[in-house]
């Protein structure tokens, strides 16, 4: 037995067949896993950007709960009723100001 033929290269430094047919199954199945994996990456993006949109949703609602609960509080109605709505009390007066520069800033209502 030769040196080389124990290593699938025949006598003369060829692949034997059986060699040869082996390097190509293993090519084959190597380029087909490439897009399973590919599939695989994508899709890990994808979760994880699922994943931050609904922590920020999460946020979102939270913070929306607190304004509804903060919306059953009395005082907090009549602040905004006031500041919002301009409605006074019956008896008061109410007085209306108006920027020198003529751009007013909306009001957080």
């Amino acid at each position: 037995m030769t040196v080389g033929s124990e290593a699938g290269v025949g006598p003369r430094g060829k692949l034997t067949g059986r060699a040869g047919f082996l390097l190509v199954v293993a090519t084959v199945l190597g380029v087909l896993s490439l897009v399973p994996i590919r599939e695989l990456v994508s899709q890990r993006d994808r979760i994880a950007d699922l994943e931050r949109q609904a922590q920020v949703l999460v946020d979102t609602n939270d913070e929306l709960r607190t304004q509804i609960t903060a919306l059953h509080d009395p005082a907090e109605l009549e602040r905004r009723a006031r500041e919002c709505l301009g409605m006074v009390e019956s008896g008061e007066v109410a007085f209306v100001t108006t920027p020198r520069s003529g751009d007013a800033e909306p009001s957080d209502c």
